[in-house]
């Protein structure tokens, strides 16, 4: 009998502890008044927070991405992704190319979290590349869904071949003029090429992305990423007829490329360009000029959005993470 009491006191605690909350939070205040303000717990099933890195090339900075990691490691994030130019690239060398993924691959592998890879310019600027990308991580262009999330990964060097290599001579002759006459760099054909500015998405990738939308009619929202600003592209080649297939349905565009963070709502959707994560940037505190990642929380409501520098996130110590103290990510430094 006084065990059986002792079991029925032990269950009649446990209920009265828990009595002040929902499952998983227990106090000693089973009623009456609390000092809190509520117990309806911001810890959804259904809620995720992942990462978006930004451009580490052109203009790659040593270090810089080294302390990225260390933050998403504490941070821990479901995953992370990226929009693209995580290597330098511009060569037919495959040994090479082998070489700077096996570097970028050890750099992303000190966050615990999953990687997403996107391609950039810099990551897909030849048929050499885009046959290593292949080899090494397979399709150019894909999509997932994660906890009712369809996303939408996007190549935005997605030329015909032929294209492509007048593409890539057009842009090593670019390159090599700004180191030796600048003045006249930006005379070459490459400087006004559309494709330099805002890529493009061939009719095979539209018709497997707007394939991908139509079988995925209920997700709860979908978020797409890419190097360039597609959307910026009119006619052929451009975004429109994805984003026309995304027409009544909520969705968020994220692209790099251009080094400076900026914001706009399109469609009724945002539309919004990252800054960097170590690549080349400007230092004299001009909006937009930054070293960050993206920190996406999706709720219920859709995606919350907040951008973390670099030089803000620190560790228990008080310090940036990975000596990043040392380095060059401030607005102005």
């Amino acid at each position: 009998m006084t065990r059986i009491t002792s079991l029925l006191g032990a269950l009649a605690l446990a209920v009265l502890l828990g009595a002040a909350g929902p499952p998983g939070f227990r106090s000693d205040i089973p009623k009456g008044p609390t000092p809190w303000t509520h117990t309806r717990f911001d810890d959804a099933p259904g809620d995720f927070a992942f990462a978006v890195v930004s451009d580490l090339e052109s203009g790659y900075r040593p270090g810089v991405f080294d302390v990225a990691a260390a933050q998403l490691e504490l941070m821990r994030p479901a995953f992370i992704m990226t929009v693209g130019d995580m290597i330098d690239g511009g060569t037919e060398d495959v040994a090479r190319l082998k070489q700077e993924w096996d570097d970028f691959d050890a750099l992303a592998a000190k966050a615990p979290a999953p990687f997403f890879h996107v391609a950039g310019n810099h990551d897909m600027t030849n048929l050499t590349q885009r046959r290593v990308w292949e080899e090494r991580y397979g399709r150019r262009y894909y999509w997932f869904v994660y906890k009712d999330v369809l996303f939408l990964v996007l190549d935005t060097e997605d030329y015909a071949p032929e294209r492509m290599q007048q593409i890539y001579k057009m842009r090593a002759d670019y390159l090599a003029a700004r180191k030796t006459d600048p003045a006249n760099a930006f005379k070459l054909p490459y400087a006004s090429l559309i494709e330099s500015k805002v890529g493009e998405i061939g009719p095979d990738q539209v018709a497997y992305f707007q394939k991908a939308i139509a079988d995925h009619p209920k997700v709860r929202w979908t978020i797409a990423l890419m190097h360039k600003p597609a959307y910026n592209r009119q006619g052929p080649g451009g975004l429109a007829p994805i984003e026309a297939a995304l027409k009544g349905r909520p969705y968020t565009i994220l692209n790099g490329h251009l080094h400076r963070y900026s914001y706009s709502q399109l469609n009724g959707a945002d539309h919004i360009m990252l800054g960097t994560t170590g690549g080349e940037r400007s230092f004299d505190g001009s909006a937009g000029g930054m070293d960050h990642f993206m920190w996406i929380t999706m709720t219920k409501d859709g995606p919350r959005i907040a951008n973390l520098r670099l030089d803000g996130v620190l560790d228990k110590t008080g310090h940036v993470p990975a000596n990043g103290e040392r380095l060059c990510i401030t607005p102005k430094c």
